[in-house]
């Protein structure tokens, strides 16, 4: 039986709000956010067919990991605050190299909170 590694990132809040996240190796970013309680919506569940789980990596590991497919580019294309490292992170797994990173969350998403309600834990 595999063993996961456990791997633990720091999600950065769009108001400073730093919270520590451990997750097993695998796990992508908006699965890990929602288990920690980080406001990181991702209205699609992770079909990769909305732009809410959009999250900003540090350089070296946006420049690791493999290239965004054809459809998170699309929907990329539609993020709020989009930079250089964006990726949505319902398509980023995390790995060992990962350990100790910095997640930025934009200021805010497309849709996000738009009835005023929380985002749910799926």
């Amino acid at each position: 039986m595999r063993q996961f590694k456990e791997i633990s990132v720091v999600f950065v809040e769009p108001d400073g709000n730093r919270v520590k996240a451990t997750g097993e190796e695998g796990t992508n970013l908006m699965e890990l956010a929602h288990e920690n309680d980080v406001d990181l919506e991702g209205a699609c569940e992770g079909a990769c067919a909305c732009s809410t789980c959009h999250v900003i990596l540090e350089d070296k590991i946006y420049d690791d990991l493999p290239e965004p497919s054809d459809e998170e580019n699309d929907m990329l294309d539609l993020a709020f605050g989009l930079t250089d490292t964006s990726r949505l992170g319902c398509q980023v797994e995390l790995t060992p190299e990962m350990e100790g990173m910095v997640i930025k969350l934009p200021a805010a998403t497309r849709n996000f909170y738009v009835d005023g309600a929380k985002p749910a834990h799926h």
